[in-house]
Order: structure tokens, then C-alpha cells, then sequence
């Protein structure tokens, strides 16, 4: 399944009032994991940012001012988000603002090409009924860093959103399975087999690529090494 996680910059809160989108970044996930296809542009506006949103992004009217328009951009980022589900932290936000832009252009809005979307904010609501929700509250939380977040930016911040939303939705956070164990009594062990009659089937390259791989995203989302590769370091070394 493809995924994409989104941000978005503007020059204020409502578009209504003339705001515009001024950066976009874009990661993409394919069944959940992250394949470096991101998207990544700066918009010029034409306008100024309301002060409150400079703070917030601190991208000045003068670093904008060579960059592409809405209209310039716009083919490559439909192509890139086609039927793809949108992964959207306060998803009305961004929404608004992408569909406010495609409605200038006279296009047909911005969510009739994508295949659905995914509000990080609501869902962690309902994880956390009552606490902080925020991006920077929620990679806390986590333990993604965010350290090196001194401004808001898309794409630091889709990239962010994109190792939250995985640990959000990781369901099993341990290599145990909360399962309940069956007791069998001694009677209905089955009987040893013989090891002629063991049949051993090696791994394919294909399977052995696709472990290290899923070995790598666990390690990734602890920010270290999982159980599984801790275990087998000391063995490989020696």
C-alpha cells in the first residue's frame, strides 16, 4: 500500500484571507516502509507572511521570490500523490489550503486524487484522550527526535510525522506476543522425530533481504538496536 505523509508551510491560518501555501514536503511509504521517493518544493506566494506565520517557518518574502508558483508545480505534485492515501497531521489545515490552490487553478480539489487520509492529530486524541497531541509532544512520546527542529519546514516535518505515525500504529512494540500459552501435558508431547526425516529449507536471497530489511525499520524506530540484532551481534563478531 502507498502511503504519503504531507506538510505543508503557508503564509498564514486561513486562505480565505488570501494565504497561501509556500512549502510542501512530501515521504513516501510503501507497506510501511520508507523508500526515499519524497517530495520536496518551495512556493513563491506573491505575498508576504502574516508575522506569526514568519516566526513559525522564518521563510522571508525574499527567499521566496525565485521560487516556482503554485501553477509551476502543480502537474508534479498531482502525479506525484495520485491514489495514494495522505497521511496529515490536523489534516483540515493542510487540506484547506491544498484545495483552496487547486481551486484557483481551476482544477478539481486536491483530495479527488488521492485515495484517503489518514489525521495523525485525531488518532492520537484517541490514543491519548487529554494529553499534549502536538508533532514535538508526540515524537516525546515516542522517542523520535526532534532535536535538530529549531523551525517548522515540510519536509523535516513529514519526515517526523512519518517515524510517529509508524510507532502510533506498530500495534506490537516488543518481540513478545501477549498470547495466552496452552498447557499440554506430558501424554500428548508428540514423539521425537528423527533428523533423517528433518527436511531443511534455506533461506532465498529474496527472504534474507526482506529480514534484514524489517531488521533494519525495528532498529530504526528504537533510534538503535533491536533485541533481535543485539542478540545477534556478539555471535556474528565472534
Amino acid at each position: 500500500m502507498r502511503q504519503i505523509v504531507l506538510d505543508t508551510e503557508t503564509t498564514g491560518i486561513n486562505p480565505k484571507l488570501g494565504n497561501r501555501v509556500i512549502e510542501i514536503g512530501c515521504v513516501e511509504l510503501e507497506n510501511r516502509m520508507l523508500t526515499g521517493n519524497n517530495f520536496h518544493v518551495y512556493i513563491n506566494p506573491l505575498r508576504d507572511s502574516e508575522e506569526g506565520a514568519l516566526n513559525v517557518h522564518g521563510l522571508t518574502t525574499e527567499f521566496l521570490s525565485d521560487k516556482p508558483q503554485f501553477h509551476e508545480i502543480v502537474e508534479a505534485l498531482r502525479t506525484y500523490i495520485q491514489g495514494a492515501e495522505v497521511i496529515i497531521h490536523n489534516a483540515p489545515f493542510d487540506l484547506g489550503f491544498l484545495n483552496h490552490e487547486f481551486k484557483l487553478l481551476n482544477l478539481p480539489d486536491f483530495s479527488s486524487h488521492i485515495g484517503g487520509v489518514i489525521d495523525t492529530l485525531v488518532h492520537a486524541k484517541e490514543l491519548h484522550p487529554g494529553k499534549r497531541n502536538s508533532l514535538d509532544a508526540l515524537c516525546d512520546r515516542y522517542g523520535v527526535s526532534n532535536s535538530h527542529r529549531k523551525l517548522h519546514g515540510a519536509l523535516l516535518d513529514a519526515e517526523l510525522l512519518a517515524d510517529v505515525y509508524l510507532s502510533m500504529t506498530r500495534g506490537q512494540n516488543s518481540l513478545g506476543m501477549d498470547v495466552e500459552e496452552e498447557v499440554v501435558s506430558g501424554a500428548e508431547l508428540l514423539a521425537p522425530v528423527p533428523l533423517a526425516d528433518i527436511i531443511f529449507l534455506p533461506a532465498s536471497a529474496e527472504e534474507l533481504a526482506a529480514h534484514e530489511a524489517t531488521l533494519a525499520g525495528l532498529d530504526k524506530a528504537v533510534k538503535g538496536q533491536c533485541i533481535w540484532t543485539a542478540t545477534l551481534a556478539p555471535q556474528l563478531a565472534a
